[in-house]
């Protein structure tokens, strides 16, 4: 099928054809089996959807939670696990672990983090100001992996004077890297701000060698294609526009197969309460516990009632709901009537901006002395 004009045609990640090239972003504590399952079915199973962010340390070690969030469900194809690591050979020893174990088809490393805790101590989006120790890791994984397609997610650097995303494009293609996301903030962005798709498209020139993927500010299967075309870009990811909302999935699917927005879904508030109630039961049979699911269902709430009239005193109840039948409960006694709000298509998530990035001391004097990154720096967190 040819793909419509200005849109990009199957991106190819190693042996894998993700037809059309739309990635589900890694996203700690939202990215797993279950939401997985929730995108991949409103997508027909066409798309990647990555895992939430894997800690190296935490799976060379079999950590019990760790090793339950690189399970897959068996229709999962191909299988995607996003690692975060500081150590090139723990990395290393990671992707071996990968491979020969065959716990996933692809590998994608971390590198945009912004989180406080981590660039402190020189890790996630820190990193790759040293180029030195980024090589290593790459190479490392890239080694480790025995095949396995690996590929990269950043941002474009520190902040507006440390900008590191072109050299450590130019370092993943030449350690073997399969494709390079680039979110289009510094880490003193965080998520503020309007996302930079004009550096999106400088990477796209400067490694014609491997697919470029675009990522930031997609909240609607327009702005994807919007992306696409002005940037060149080879495919986009979709984070924070899929927070309780699925089916977005939908409508990109409709949106690179050249379909117009009449093939989007806008499902009235039953259908979004049904979906609601199916997340937080396929969270309780994943946790082996209805109470445990059901409480880890409650961050979604605010997201998938966005732009619906509920108010804020249900919303609050939903929210701090303990079980199946009263989450139901709740739900029913809504005017489950409402069509899908025009408010609803807008930024959800995190919006807040940060000035100032924390790195540990004396970490901007030389990008290319060998520094090491303190363990401490491996903590389970945000994707970026």
């Amino acid at each position: 099928m040819t793909p419509p004009s200005g849109l990009p045609g199957p991106l190819q990640i190693g042996p894998h054809t993700v037809s059309p090239p739309v990635v589900l972003a890694p996203m700690a504590g939202i990215t797993n089996a279950p939401f997985r399952t929730l995108c991949r079915e409103h997508s027909g199973g066409r798309g990647l959807f990555v895992s939430e962010m894997i800690t190296t340390r935490a799976l060379v070690e079999r950590n019990a939670k760790t090793m339950q969030l690189v399970r897959f469900d068996a229709a999962e194809k191909p299988r995607s696990l996003q690692l975060y690591g500081v150590d090139p050979e723990t990395v290393g020893r990671a992707a071996r672990m990968i491979s020969d174990e065959d716990l996933a088809d692809h590998i994608d490393l971390n590198f945009g983090c912004p989180v406080p805790k981590v660039t402190r101590r020189g890790g996630g989006s820190a990193l790759p100001y040293k180029r030195p120790l980024l090589r290593a890791i790459l190479r490392e994984a890239v080694a480790g992996a025995r095949g396995l397609p690996v590929t990269m997610k950043m941002r474009k650097g520190i902040d507006d004077d440390h900008l590191t995303y072109l050299d450590a494009g130019r370092i993943a293609v030449e350690e073997g890297v399969s494709a390079i996301a680039l979110h289009g903030r510094t880490a003193a962005q965080h998520y503020g701000g309007t996302a930079d798709w004009e550096a999106i498209a400088r990477l796209k020139e400067a490694v014609p060698e491997v697919p470029v993927l675009g990522n930031g500010d997609i909240w609607t299967a327009d702005d994807a294609v919007r992306m696409v075309r002005e940037t060149g870009c080879d495919g986009v990811v979709v984070g924070r526009g899929c927070l309780g909302r699925p089916w977005l999935f939908t409508d990109l699917v409709a949106a690179f197969d050249g379909r117009g927005p009449e093939s989007y879904a806008r499902p009235a508030l039953r259908e979004v309460a049904g979906t609601m109630v199916r997340h937080a039961r396929l969270l309780g049979e994943w946790t082996g516990d209805e109470a445990r699911g059901v409480i880890d269902f409650r961050k979604h709430v605010a997201w998938y009632t966005k732009g619906f009239a509920v108010g804020s005193a249900l919303r609050r109840k939903l929210a701090v709901s303990s079980s199946i039948e009263e989450l139901t409960g709740l739900l029913d006694g809504l005017d489950l009537d409402q069509p899908w709000p025009a408010g609803a298509d807008g930024p959800r998530g995190r919006t807040s901006g940060r000035n100032r990035v924390v790195l540990p001391d004396g970490w901007l004097d030389d990008p290319y002395d060998g520094a090491a990154v303190c363990a401490e720096a491996e903590l389970d967190t945000s994707g970026g």
